[in-house]
């Protein structure tokens, strides 16, 4: 079972290092990490091609500088593996991960996998929460992660048969990973696994937040993301 790992880059200089090297140590030599990387005022782009010259399980292209969503479609676009894990490019992977999240695989229904993570301060040394689950009181249905998002993207793998279904993006839902579960849900079976497996890291620069948006937002995004998912088929 080849797997890939879907990762978007935008000013990920700093971390990004630290973070290849916790995913690489758990890959087999067929697997993959392919990182779109959006135009950036760092050296992210540069930086990674190197170390891709270096690693040829590292796949390196250019984003379309339009946002989260859409680079993460550009690396899942770029994913040729039966298992795609999404990636951001500031978090650590414990080593663990890929095996526990392989294992909820073994069910042959299983369309996606979330599993649970530890918040970390930047530098990792202080934790913030210690179960993401809990403190989202995280839970599988398509009206309860409609109301209430349960998806995390960096905690998530998939099948890839779920990809023609949930790429294109639609430009109106919130998030990539909110619409990747709901599909993943109305597709098939997905498995909440209730570990740890990861160190997210909350700083500044991240580009998404654990907190909420204002009522009207939610209200629309709501109603913009059942739209989209009603024609799903």
């Amino acid at each position: 079972m080849k797997i890939s790992v879907a990762m978007a880059v935008y000013n990920g200089e700093k971390y990004v290092k630290e973070q290849l090297d916790s995913i690489l140590m758990q890959l087999d030599g067929e697997d993959e990490v392919c990182i779109s990387v959006d135009p950036s005022t760092d050296d992210s782009y540069r930086m990674l091609v190197k170390m891709s010259e270096q690693e040829p399980r590292i796949k390196v292209g250019m984003g379309l500088g339009q946002g989260v969503k859409k680079n993460f479609e550009q690396a899942i676009k770029m994913c040729t593996g039966d298992i795609i894990f999404l990636s951001d490019q500031d978090d650590v992977w414990k080593p663990d991960k890929v095996i526990r999240v392989l294992e909820c695989f073994a069910d042959e229904e299983a369309m996606l996998v979330l599993h649970d993570v530890t918040v970390m301060n930047e530098n990792l040394s202080r934790t913030i929460m210690e179960s993401f689950f809990a403190y989202r009181e995280c839970k599988p249905g398509i009206l309860n992660n409609i109301l209430k998002n349960s998806y995390m993207g960096c905690a998530m793998a998939f099948r890839k048969e779920l990809v023609p279904y949930i790429i294109p993006i639609p430009e109106n839902v919130p998030m990539h990973d909110q619409w990747i579960g709901l599909v993943a849900e109305k597709k098939g079976k997905v498995i909440f696994l209730p570990k740890q497996l990861l160190k997210y890291r909350r700083h500044g620069e991240n580009a998404t937040d654990l907190t909420h948006s204002d009522m009207g937002n939610m209200l629309k995004w709501r109603t913009q993301i059942l739209a989209s998912l009603m024609k799903v088929k």
